[in-house]
């Protein structure tokens, strides 16, 4: 399949079924919590999806002030779809959105690191990134 197959939106327009599907295949917590996950998706400033047909395989989302700083969450494609650049036009299109704008800020682990140095970001300086977190799947 051809990465030009893939159809993207930018629509609110999300089943939680396909939703649900998409973070158990990556492994994230926030799957435990479907109701709220749908919700913070929906009400997120920017919201990316990527289609295969019918068939949701990808999704990003951003949460900003709308003017200055804008927030990354969340970047996931299914497993059998990752390696095709999805992902990188997700955030081609949430980055060309917020062009402009003072700070970009994804939080990053594991092979994410170099994915998203590939999209443009860098350490930030000597900061140390903190957090209060409720889920599991970075311990």
């Amino acid at each position: 399949m051809a990465v030009t197959a893939i159809q993207y939106s930018d629509k609110r327009e999300i089943d939680s079924a396909a939703m649900l599907a998409l973070y158990r295949a990556n492994q994230w917590s926030s799957a435990e919590k479907p109701a709220l996950l749908h919700q913070a998706l929906l009400n997120s400033h920017s919201l990316v999806t990527a289609w295969d047909g019918p068939k949701l395989v990808g999704l990003g989302n951003a949460i900003s002030d709308g003017f200055l700083v804008v927030y990354y969450p969340h970047l996931l494609v299914l497993p059998e779809y990752q390696r095709r650049g999805i992902g990188a036009e997700i955030m081609r299109r949430l980055i060309t959105h917020y062009h402009g704008f003072h700070q970009h800020l994804v939080i990053a682990d594991g092979r994410a690191v170099e994915f998203y140095r590939e999209c443009g970001f860098t350490s930030a300086g000597k900061t140390e990134p903190m957090w209060i977190y409720a889920g599991h799947d970075h311990d």
